[in-house]
């Protein structure tokens, strides 16, 4: 497949800190992708926080960026690099976060940045549990039942509308964190209070269970 005209300087985002047996193959996909992304051709600027990674190796990217996942930081390095394009679906959770801010206050846009492999409309709809549930809706497909939580008061009172076992999505956790599955009211109480405080929206999907379904 030929590479799209315009494409010139793509900057990779990458997960962060990991800890051993989990998110690996974020290192793992981001490595390739910046030999890849090399080969044809192009100039790659890799920004991850974590130095351990194979990603972060000198020779992986035209230049590596060890600095902070934060949109501060990573707005002055795409002010420094100018950069035609931004790769945000290989660092999780972390780097769709961190494109979703920078949209946000639109510093891609005043920066002439296109972003590659997903846009935010798509970006949104996948990490935002209410809006996929509701993609979901309306191509048929069918789902278990759920409700959209965003505090504690509104929690407790519509779960009843749901039956026990019951899962726990948090809105762009990292790593499934807050998520859980209750069996009882007492258990939800809890981890309704910490999946919470999880969620940076403080919004959580709380839906049935499909434990048990054959």
């Amino acid at each position: 497949m030929p590479v799209c005209k315009g494409i010139q300087k793509v900057v990779v985002i990458g997960s962060g800190p990991i800890v051993i047996g989990q998110a690996c193959e974020f290192d793992y996909s981001g490595t390739q992708a910046c030999k890849a992304l090399m080969q044809i051709g192009l100039e790659v600027i890799l920004i991850n926080s974590n130095p351990a990674t194979i990603m972060t190796d000198p020779e992986t990217a035209s230049r590596v960026y060890i600095e902070p996942l934060v949109p501060s930081a990573v707005e002055k390095i795409l002010k420094k690099e100018r950069p035609t394009h931004l790769i945000p679906t290989l660092g999780g959770q972390t780097a769709l976060n961190l494109a979703l801010t920078l949209d946000k206050k639109k510093v891609l846009k005043n920066l002439g940045i296109s972003l590659l492999g997903a846009s935010p409309k798509v970006i949104q709809r996948a990490e935002n549990r209410e809006e996929f549930r509701e993609l979901l809706q309306s191509i048929g497909a069918c789902y278990p039942k759920s409700i959209l939580v965003k505090n504690f008061k509104q929690g407790m009172e519509q779960v009843k509308q749901l039956s026990f076992p019951i899962i726990l999505r948090p809105n762009y956790t990292l790593g499934g964190g807050g998520s859980g599955i209750a069996h009882s009211m007492e258990e939800y109480e809890t981890k309704l209070m910490y999946a919470l405080r999880a969620s940076p929206s403080s919004e959580v999907l709380v839906e049935n269970s499909l434990l048990g379904w054959n």
